[in-house]
């Protein structure tokens, strides 16, 4: 399993700015009563932030584009910390587990989203609970090449989808997928053209509301349902990170990985 916080440390000081450094939060899609809350919490930790998921449909997300151009073999690590008190809610449960990631992936023509939500009892095991009672995921995609893996927003996209063009490009056509099975698959945002234009990416896909904006690697925080509702106070992370692989970045070259981030 991937435990470093010097590589946490060592991407959040090269990326200056917010307190996520190259994250930058967004709303997905309101609620009925109106946006999800995003706001700065400094209870727990200096620069920490709150995500308030006061209802079923809400949804918002922290992004990144720090991972574009990079398959997800070549993730080093991508981690988050979780502050506010989990215990109030059913152990294993969504709220109790949040938040859980999306991450866009292209073949240059097609996007999809996979998605491994961390309410999956399997997935507990890349998850520490610190002294300080706060909890930390931090993994890469090969530390959970066995965890399944869910593809979401392509023509033929939905839960336990077999049929899209993810499962044809890697072999796997009519089958479930593991983390395992697309670590060579590239990692990369549509166009807000793209999704405006695409029949088959909803209202629930990682990309902000309004300007259609979207980011590579995404923390995620509600859902369609109400299985994400985090009641009166929302969930408090803070250290979001996502870093690549040393040889990666070499690939990819120190100007290119610069130009990745987004500023907003």
């Amino acid at each position: 399993m991937f435990r470093t916080i010097t590589l946490c440390t060592v991407a959040l000081a090269a990326f200056a700015g917010s307190a996520h450094a190259s994250f930058s939060s967004y709303v997905i899609r309101n609620g009925s009563s109106g946006a999800p809350g995003i706001l700065p919490n400094n209870t727990y930790v200096p620069g920490a932030t709150e995500f308030v998921i006061s209802q079923g449909g809400m949804k918002a997300g922290l992004g990144s584009d720090n991972l574009n151009g990079l398959t997800l073999g070549g993730v080093a690590g991508v981690g988050i910390d979780r502050h506010d008190d989990t215990t109030r809610f059913t152990a294993g449960s969504g709220p109790a587990t949040a938040p859980y990631f999306n991450l866009w992936v292209t073949d240059g023509t097609n996007y999809a989203v996979l998605a491994n939500e961390p309410s999956n009892g399997s997935f507990a095991a890349f998850r520490t609970t610190n002294v300080d009672g706060s909890i930390s995921y931090s993994f890469s995609f090969a530390d959970i090449a066995a965890e399944p893996v869910q593809v979401y927003e392509t023509a033929n996209g939905g839960f336990n989808s077999t049929n899209t063009w993810v499962h044809a490009a890697v072999g796997q056509t009519g089958n479930l997928l593991t983390f395992g099975d697309v670590l060579g698959l590239t990692i990369g945002a549509p166009s807000a053209a793209y999704i405006a234009g695409s029949g088959s990416i909803g209202s629930g896909a990682p990309d902000e509301i309004g300007t259609n904006a979207a980011f590579g690697f995404n923390w995620i925080f509600g859902d369609t349902l109400s299985n994400y509702v985090s009641g009166a106070e929302g969930y408090v992370v803070s250290n979001a990170f996502a870093v690549p692989a040393p040889g990666a970045v070499a690939l990819l070259g120190l100007a290119g990985f610069s130009g990745l981030r987004r500023r907003r």
